[in-house]
């Protein structure tokens, strides 16, 4: 599975070389992720003694428990940033469906905007035209990114550099 983390990790990080793709995708796939989980929440899976588990709930414990396998510290991070996401999302889903409509739409058409706007810069169409796990490895990279310019998970980074010719463009 490490393996197969560290090709997607590979090809996410290809196709965003430039800084300001890559703040862009800082912006919009938090956005994006928040808008999911607001629909998502909307969503009961199950009634527990607890409160209804929702779609939101069961689809970022999946994500969450996979980004954990596969980096543990950037898991473990995303567990934490995402499961307050996950928090607020719960939040504005309560307050009704209009509310929760409204944020989704809002929140994911300018999410995908702002990252689009990027691609821009990059100069490169969005790596999940050409393989749509892609959309899965935004989060996790985005903490990657932060992690290496402090000098943490070289491990990773070197696993990516050593993959990435693979996924950049032919001149």
């Amino acid at each position: 599975m490490r393996n197969w983390f560290y090709e997607q990790m590979a090809m996410y990080s290809a196709y965003h070389r430039n800084f300001k793709n890559q703040l862009t995708h800082h912006i919009g796939v938090p956005m994006i992720v928040f808008s999911l989980l607001v629909i998502a929440s909307r969503v009961t899976v199950l009634d527990i003694s607890t409160g209804p588990l929702t779609l939101g709930a069961v689809l970022m414990a999946v994500l969450l428990l996979f980004y954990i396998f596969a980096t543990p510290l950037i898991g473990v991070i995303a567990t934490f940033f995402y499961g307050y996401l996950m928090h607020l999302a719960d939040r504005i889903a309560l307050m009704g469906a209009d509310i929760a409509v409204k944020a989704f739409v809002v929140l994911f058409i300018l999410g995908w905007i702002i990252q689009f706007t990027g691609h821009i810069f990059e100069k490169r169409k969005p790596a999940l035209f050409d393989n749509l796990v892609q959309i899965f490895m935004a989060p996790a990279f985005l903490i990657a990114e932060l992690l290496f310019m402090v000098g943490l998970e070289q491990g990773l980074k070197a696993e990516i550099d050593a993959r990435i010719h693979k996924y950049m463009p032919k001149d």
